[in-house]
């Protein structure tokens, strides 16, 4: 799923509290939610599908601890492409959506075109996926690696004061 920008959504006073709630817990009923807003739990239900529909909820998942799934290792990643055609860039995009093992990709301005986080089992099973991100993307010019030595702070909570 490719994330497009979107034009913003005016968001109410409530719209923004609900949604700091629900990033804080998804799985709060609407009838909590609505206590803590002060709505109706039938009010919270339509603003939520509203925010659903409009794409200001983009998805509600389970984030799960890489470390206890198997992937205890993090590798940020630089890359620089050879050129940066549409259909070469394309291309690369496809790839890194299929991939697994990519947490987040970054397409970017600077030194670097994209920055990947990988999740990682050990350093063979990463070498193994920049052999392949390298042979199956000869645009590929480059690719520098930073391992993570501890996560400080993760998540795709947005502010909303």
């Amino acid at each position: 799923m490719e994330i497009n920008a979107q034009m913003p959504q005016t968001l109410d006073q409530l719209d923004r509290r609900l949604l700091a709630l629900l990033q804080a817990n998804a799985r709060l009923s609407a009838d909590k939610i609505g206590a803590e807003i002060g709505l109706s739990p039938s009010a919270v239900q339509r603003r939520i599908a509203r925010l659903r529909e409009s794409g200001a909820i983009s998805a509600e998942v389970a984030i799960v601890d890489p470390g206890t799934a198997g992937y205890p290792l993090s590798m940020i990643v630089d890359v620089e492409v050879e050129r940066e055609r549409p259909e070469l860039l394309a291309a690369f995009k496809r790839w890194i959506m299929r991939e697994g093992a990519v947490q987040e990709a970054w397409y970017v301005t600077g030194d670097s075109d994209f920055v990947l986080v990988i999740a990682a089992r050990d350093i063979p099973d990463y070498d193994g996926l920049m052999h392949r991100m390298v042979s199956e993307n000869a645009n590929i010019r480059r690719f520098r690696t930073r391992v993570a030595l501890g996560t400080l702070k993760r998540g795709a909570a947005v502010p909303l004061e």
